[in-house]
């Protein structure tokens, strides 16, 4: 096994933790945030810029890459990193969230699932054993089990089965797993009911992943719903393996994650948000369609560093959004994977320097007014 995960620094008052993960494509200082490469991209941005923006790990969609181009062909191309041009760690899910969000499942059973792709309507079969071996093909460095993610809000007994689906898919895809370069992560499910993720997660520990992420959240529990599962989870989970929250979230969500021991964190906010004109700035959003910038001379954020605020005013990106150049979008998601890389980066100085529990509760504070 190649990896490895090192705790560096714990915040004495908060559950907050630095730590550096090790992969056979380098290592990933954490707390890190992970932008979403859907179908083998970060929409819009050449590698090059997304390591401007600051970006080490990157996700790729098992349930997308299955369907488009399909497995053969991205292995063909020399698998994940030569076919993103991505030299750096990548991690993929196993595709349980896209297969009960997207698809009109036809079966489903405890040994897997059959489902109608969103695609062209082809019936496609996963169980345990197939999206490990997918994911063993496709090789990222990080890996998911499959697992079975519930809509919010869903009644208990629909949970229950969920949960014992999840552990026992779990133990089948750790059997499944022989590219041993991969860390394989098992996913902590369970809504929101506190007796159903603790007994998921002391399951899934008694099996010894290589880290843990937390799905199911994220669904529209609301933010208290979320810090309050994660919280519980966090005191249930290793202290000397990664906590990945998935698919989470605002820049508060992140803060107050963190603040209960979480280490890694992905969500398409930065470029979908990117992509419909809207920024994350330390002041709030800034919306780049109103008129009130039509005329507006200034960058999108002043201090900023990004290619988008070095070299772009406000007025010429709402022009961009207004005619449909594609350039806009690009822009503003540059700006705002940037924002997102110089939060966690802050985050990890913070901790480095024993400062982070006064620093969390000032800027929550502030972040909780307009990103929550």
């Amino acid at each position: 096994m190649m990896g490895n995960f090192e705790v560096l620094t714990t915040d004495r008052r908060t559950g907050a933790r630095f730590g550096v993960l090790t992969t056979s494509h380098g290592s990933v200082e954490t707390p890190a945030f992970c932008p979403v490469g859907t179908a083998g991209a970060v929409k819009g941005i050449t590698p090059p810029q997304l390591k401007e923006t600051g970006s080490v790990l990157v996700l790729a969609n098992t349930y997308h890459l299955l369907l488009r181009p399909g497995v053969d062909i991205v292995e063909k191309l020399g698998r994940l990193h030569k076919f993103m041009s991505w030299d750096s760690p990548i991690l993929t899910d196993s595709g349980g969230y896209q297969v009960f969000s997207l698809s009109s499942l036809t079966k489903i059973d405890d040994d897997g699932v059959e489902f109608a792709s969103h695609v062209d309507g082809a019936k496609v079969y996963i169980n345990a054993e197939i999206a490990t071996k997918i994911q063993n093909r496709l090789g990222a460095d990080i890996i998911m089990c499959f697992d079975q993610c519930t809509p919010f809000p869903c009644d208990d007994s629909q949970l229950e089965k969920a949960v014992e689906r999840t552990i026992h898919w779990a133990k089948r895809a750790k059997q499944a797993h022989t590219n041993l370069i991969q860390l394989l992560f098992a996913v902590v499910q369970g809504g929101i009911n506190p007796s159903l993720r603790t007994h998921c997660a002391s399951e899934l520990v008694k099996l010894d992943f290589d880290g843990y992420a937390i799905g199911g959240l994220s669904v529209g529990e609301g933010h208290d719903n979320m810090v309050k599962t994660v919280s519980l989870l966090t005191k249930s989970l290793p202290q000397n393996k990664p906590r990945y929250l998935m698919g989470v979230g605002t820049p508060a969500d992140i803060i107050a994650a963190v603040t209960a021991g979480v280490d890694m964190f992905d969500c398409v906010l930065p470029t979908r948000n990117g992509r419909n004109a809207c920024a994350f700035t330390e002041d709030g959003y800034v919306r780049l369609r109103n008129t009130a910038h039509i005329e507006d001379s200034r960058p999108v954020e002043q201090g900023c560093d990004c290619y988008c605020c070095r070299n772009f005013r406000r007025g010429t990106l709402r022009h961009f959004f207004n005619i449909g150049e594609m350039l806009g979008p690009i822009l503003l998601s540059l700006h705002n994977l940037t924002f997102y890389q110089r939060l966690l980066a802050r985050i990890r100085q913070t901790l480095k320097e024993g400062k982070f529990a006064d620093w969390a509760t000032e800027t929550l504070k502030r972040y909780k007014n307009f990103y929550r």
